[in-house]
């Protein structure tokens, strides 16, 4: 079973969401994500300052046996990536929770309320 942890926020399409302060939060992929990807030998990152919209590609992960769209679960400005992923993306697999992708200040803090909390995430599972 994938690992779910509590106090974050998830998306349909397997993102997490966790809240840094009222302004900015980080992005990353889900466990469950992380595990039918298999093992990640590509991601591929917005630019420090790019727009990030809810609902719509940022980036892209790559594993040996498929890719997979990035879908930001906010919207706001990047404003900072995760250097390390760019060149040991295998981190993703080893903790999904710790290989945070973006860090976004929200432009649009209500859409937060649109997200699931763990115990929805973990019944769509």
């Amino acid at each position: 079973m994938s690992k779910v942890l509590k106090g974050l926020l998830y998306s349909n399409d397997h993102e997490w969401v966790k809240k840094l302060n009222d302004e900015e939060v980080l992005v990353g992929i889900t466990d469950f994500a992380a595990k039918e990807l298999g093992s990640v030998v590509f991601v591929d990152l917005p630019e420090v300052g790019d727009a990030v919209e809810a609902n719509t590609e940022f980036g892209a992960v790559e594993s040996v046996k498929a890719a997979s769209d990035l879908v930001s679960p906010v919207s706001g400005e990047v404003l900072e990536i995760n250097e390390d992923l760019v060149g040991e993306p295998e981190q993703v697999n080893e903790d999904a929770f710790a290989a945070w992708m973006i860090k976004v200040k929200l432009s649009n803090k209500e859409e937060l309320e649109n997200l699931l909390s763990a115990e929805e995430y973990e019944a769509i599972l």
